[in-house]
């Protein structure tokens, strides 16, 4: 869906736009329903995966903070003792024939800028393989390293090829909804709002990022579900062109006054980002463009201002450009120890698949 890098306001509130296109969702929303019954039927011959799969996803257009979520994943994971792998579409992706592994130095233009952004910051300490289909990456990772036992699918929900025994029906598979402050906007499907899917759907768990919604509309899928709140923490800046370089947040704020910062994000909600700086200290001139949009030398060298800060999902498009006004802010998120817990469990759990095959 390239067409929406960036969401119309109508889609955060119900108004005269989004009642006209409503008809449209209607008949989004049964397209969906008649997919849900082709996949609950059997009618469609897929094998389940021999390794349990994690699915983080999003019901809502845009990014909703899942990268993040999936490196905190395969850390925690490993340090449970688990060998995870990662898949993802891949932005750009979809010129390729056969699924490709990803290492830092891959081309994000290529393989898309979220994988090569996990590999940066794990040090390719996980295998990373994208596709659109993504049960093809699965077999390419298995194929090439059998001992990896667990997946975790950086978005997927609604691929449904990737056939799946989720946890809550008794099952080792896991599907986590990722929500951010935004919640569901208007409630509606697309095209009269934000919702690839009803916010009643089906989940074994909602991961809550940045800080929660006041929607009244929370009230119908969320209420009494389990939920684990991760927070959110900005590491240390570091300069584009050298990332030994540091200095921090404190600093900058310190050094500079507002007008001479300026904040650039060109990833699914922007405006987090923005907030992320401002309780930190940093007042900045916030640019908001659309996800994945293409960053340049000239486009920077047209803003005015002595610092400018991106995050690691945008500089991992910018490793050409030569401009030491431009420092990276990483963002960090942990696992909680109930969430690990509880993620534990449901993975050792004995295969399901291997009794009704």
């Amino acid at each position: 869906m390239r067409f929406l890098r960036k969401a119309p306001q109508f889609w955060e509130r119900r108004g005269p736009t989004s009642l006209l296109l409503w008809p449209l969702s209607y008949v989004y929303g049964l397209v969906i329903r008649t997919r849900k019954l082709v996949t609950d039927l059997g009618l469609l011959k897929i094998k389940p995966q021999p390794v349990p799969v994690i699915i983080v996803g999003n019901i809502r257009v845009g990014g909703t903070g899942k990268t993040p979520i999936v490196i905190a994943l395969a850390e925690r994971l490993a340090q449970l003792g688990w060998k995870p792998g990662i898949i993802s579409r891949g932005y750009g992706a979809a010129d390729q024939h056969k699924p490709l592994q990803v290492v830092s130095d891959s081309d994000p233009a290529l393989v898309g800028d979220e994988p090569v952004l996990i590999a940066k910051r794990t040090a390719n300490q996980f295998p990373i393989w994208v596709f659109p289909k993504r049960i093809q990456s699965i077999a390419a990772m298995l194929k090439q390293d059998p001992s990896i036992n667990v997946i975790i699918s950086d978005d997927g929900l609604q691929h449904s090829d990737l056939v799946r025994w989720p946890a809550r029906e008794g099952g080792r598979d896991i599907e986590f909804v990722v929500r951010d402050q935004r919640g569901e906007g208007n409630g509606f499907l697309l095209p009269a709002g934000p919702l690839r899917e009803p916010a009643s759907r089906e989940r074994d768990a909602t991961l809550i990022t940045g800080s929660a919604s006041n929607s009244a509309l929370v009230d119908e899928y969320f209420l009494g579900r389990r939920a684990f709140t991760l927070l959110s923490e900005l590491g240390t800046p570091y300069q584009l062109q050298d990332r030994h370089t540091t200095q921090s947040l404190q600093a900058i704020a310190d050094a500079l006054l507002p007008n001479a910062i300026t904040a650039v994000a060109a990833i699914g909600n922007p405006q987090r980002f923005f907030d992320d700086l401002l309780k930190q200290g940093i007042a900045a001139k916030g640019i908001a463009l659309g996800d994945h949009a293409p960053l340049t030398a000239e486009f920077f060298s047209s803003i005015h201002a002595q610092c400018i800060l991106i995050t690691e999902k945008d500089a991992v498009k910018c490793q050409q450009i030569q401009d030491d006004r431009i420092w990276v802010v990483p963002m960090h998120l942990s696992i909680t120890d109930d969430m690990a817990e509880w993620l534990q469990s449901i993975l050792l759990r004995p295969d399901p698949n291997r009794y009704t095959l």
